[in-house]
């Protein structure tokens, strides 16, 4: 179960949060029996923080998210992380789209506090479709990931949403969504549009046109890049 979070903050806000996220707001959530998977600057939105956190299943979130929101390291630092935040209710409640398409990252490996961030980004793919039918995210599981594999670097997770009750309602999640995510790392912007050149080319005839009609709004697309403790780069 993963939580996509995307905040829209104050002006001139985002590194203050950064520098506290990474510090104070990682081993701390995760003593709390979650797992911080990504923290990113959003490079077409100054302002946005995006992240994303993980946990074993509804009632393990029910109850990490209570131990760490009543605890001491959110009372301390959360009213400062507040205060850098317009809006942080855009938030989807997602699964892996299929069985091992999930994030595959190892919190045993993180880097230290104070470590540089990567010399690369993450590319954040989210579809929407009609609430309730299975169509585009079958499209998207059994057509277009498949070319992602053969065109360029395979993803690094598809997820789709957890249709499942908030099991925390201090934080709201958005509802009524019927979503697909798909996560991709790249050295470069330029080798982000290569990949994406080369898998329209092979799907322009057939599973990119379905895509296209059925999606209810074009894509969003994140590009993302990753703090210097994020696990996902």
């Amino acid at each position: 179960m993963i939580e996509l979070r995307q905040y829209t903050l104050r002006p001139g806000r985002r590194e203050e949060l950064v520098e506290l996220f990474d510090r104070e707001f990682i081993e701390t959530q995760e003593e709390a029996g979650m797992t911080v998977l990504g923290q990113f600057r959003d490079l077409d939105a100054p302002d946005r923080f995006v992240w994303l956190r993980g946990f074993p299943d509804m009632t393990a979130r029910h109850h990490a998210l209570t131990s760490f929101y009543d605890g001491p390291a959110w009372a301390e630092h959360g009213p400062r992380a507040n205060a850098t935040m317009t809006d942080s209710d855009d938030v989807l409640l997602l699964r892996a789209l299929s069985p091992g398409s999930g994030f595959t990252v190892d919190p045993a490996e993180r880097p230290r506090p104070g470590a540089p961030a990567p010399d690369r980004f993450v590319s954040a793919t989210v579809w929407s479709f009609p609430p309730g039918r299975a169509v585009g995210p079958t499209l998207i599981r059994d057509g277009l990931l498949p070319a992602l594999r053969v065109t360029g670097p395979a993803p690094l997770a598809a997820l789709t949403t957890e249709t499942a009750p908030n099991t925390f309602p201090r934080l709201p999640v958005r509802t009524g969504e019927n979503t697909v995510a798909v996560f991709a790392s790249y050295p470069t912007e330029r080798a982000r549009r290569q990949h994406a050149a080369e898998t329209a080319a092979l799907l322009r005839d057939a599973v990119l046109p379905d895509i296209e009609r059925e999606q209810t709004a074009p894509p969003q697309q994140l590009r993302l890049t990753p703090t210097g403790r994020s696990l996902i780069r």
